[in-house]
This record gives C-alpha cells, sequence and structure tokens, in this order.
C-alpha cells in the first residue's frame, strides 16, 4: 500500500531491515531526539531493529515510515511519515526527523510535500494532525510553511504541545 515516492533531490525509501544501522544513529542523535515525545533515545541495534519490525510487521498497518535518501550520493539523512492512521474517518498524524547537517536546506519540505501528496491522492486522507512541543520553533515554523495551521494545544505529561492540522480536501 506505501510505495517508494520521488521528488526532486530525495528518493523517499521504504523503511527496511537495511536500515537498522541508520535508525540507530538517527534515533540515539542529541539534535534528533531533542524534541521526540513518542519514544526514547535508542540505546541499542536491537532497540533499532524493534523500530523496523513495528513498522514492517505490525497488524493492521496504520503506520509508515519513509527513508530520506539524497539522490546525489545515497546518503541517508532522516524519516518521515505517518502514525495513528484513523481509515474510518480519513485522519493520519505525521512525524519527521532529520539529521542537523541537512536541516534547514528544504529537504524536509520535499518530502512532506510528496506524502501529503501521497496521502491526499492514495489513501483518502482528509486530515493531518502533527503534534509538536511549544519549545520547537523550527517545528513550528516548518508546519505554517506547510499551510498547517495551529488548531489548539494539548497537556502532555512533558510538556504542551501544539497540534496543527491540514485539511486535504
Amino acid at each position: 500500500m506505501f510505495k517508494e515516492l520521488i521528488t526532486e533531490r530525495l528518493q523517499l525509501k521504504n523503511i527496511g531491515y537495511d536500515d537498522v544501522q541508520f535508525l540507530y544513529e538517527q534515533f540515539s542523535n542529541n539534535f534528533v531526539n531533542k524534541y521526540l515525545f513518542d519514544m526514547e533515545p535508542l540505546k541499542s541495534i536491537e532497540e533499532a531493529q524493534g523500530v523496523v519490525r513495528f513498522y514492517l510487521e505490525s497488524k493492521p498497518q496504520l503506520q509508515h515510515r519513509w527513508i530520506l535518501v539524497r539522490k546525489e550520493d545515497g546518503q541517508k539523512i532522516g524519516t518521515c511519515g505517518f502514525h495513528c492512521w484513523d481509515k474510518k474517518n480519513g485522519i493520519i498524524e505525521v512525524g519527521y526527523d532529520l539529521l542537523e547537517l541537512y536541516a534547514r536546506q528544504g529537504y524536509m519540505s520535499e518530502a512532506m510535500e510528496k506524502i501529503i501528496e501521497f496521502a491526499r491522492n492514495e489513501l483518502n486522507i482528509k486530515r493531518i494532525d502533527a503534534n509538536i512541543y511549544t519549545e520547537n520553533h523550527a517545528s513550528i515554523e516548518f508546519v505554517k510553511s506547510l499551510a498547517l495551521r495551529k488548531q489548539g494545544e494539548n497537556m502532555n505529561i512533558y510538556t504542551t504541545l501544539i497540534i496543527c492540522i491540514i485539511s486535504i480536501q
């Protein structure tokens, strides 16, 4: 159901077991983990294998992750994907992360525009949510640039989250 996607500079590769080492490096990185609230930093390759298993083997498949690969050099630079898919109501949550070296170069905008297009055209998604810590100013500005708008705030045991929504009908 999920396919690989191509943008001008990126290949959005479906997550696979060949990505375990990258995922370990990605999700044990302090920059990447600073604002993650849905998982703790990875401490081992085995935990990275568990992440891959979650995306590939969970049934029903209500989530998906792509690995962002630069076309120019094959470098894996981040991930993006969907969580908490409510198929009945056409609502899905988006998540994204990028290594610091590649931040603020337009890569994530390129990737997100492509997966939003995919969600609209192939998954029958009507609404995409993004949960963001209020302290994560870069991510808040990023979703604003994608025409997501602040819908409200929701208290979390760690801090306040901003819930951003984009309607894609």
